[in-house]
């Protein structure tokens, strides 16, 4: 049985040694044959490079994502926001900042069904 903190990709290659390395590799050789080899390789780098650019893709999606749920007030003046304020019951808006009361106006508005939980 394997500790729980022993890494789960070196368990699944334990059982490739140095020697069963060359065999799989000789065997391969067997089926595809010299020629076909530089393709096959040219092939999974390829395919590895896609991979790794559409995960890159989708990770700068999910940041831009979050900036713009971090930064919702850049388009709402501090007077509408105060006046939104005013009407949700906040108390104290005139001597907050903008951020922290468009956090509380988010917050009120979630309470009383206004917006949707994201």
């Amino acid at each position: 049985m394997l500790p729980l903190h022993y890494p789960v990709y070196k368990a699944q290659f334990d059982f490739l040694n140095g020697f069963e390395w060359i065999i799989l590799l000789f065997i391969i050789l067997l089926i595809f044959g010299p020629s076909k080899l530089p393709q096959l390789a040219r092939g999974l780098g390829q395919a590895v490079f896609e991979f790794r650019r559409a995960s890159q893709g989708l990770i700068e999606e999910e940041e831009k994502k979050k900036e713009e749920k971090v930064k919702p007030t850049n388009d709402i003046d501090e007077e509408t926001l105060k006046a939104l304020a005013k009407k949700l019951g906040v108390d104290n808006a005139d001597n907050m900042e903008k951020e922290q009361l468009a956090r509380i106006v988010v917050e009120k508005a979630k309470e009383k069904g206004l917006l949707k939980e994201a």
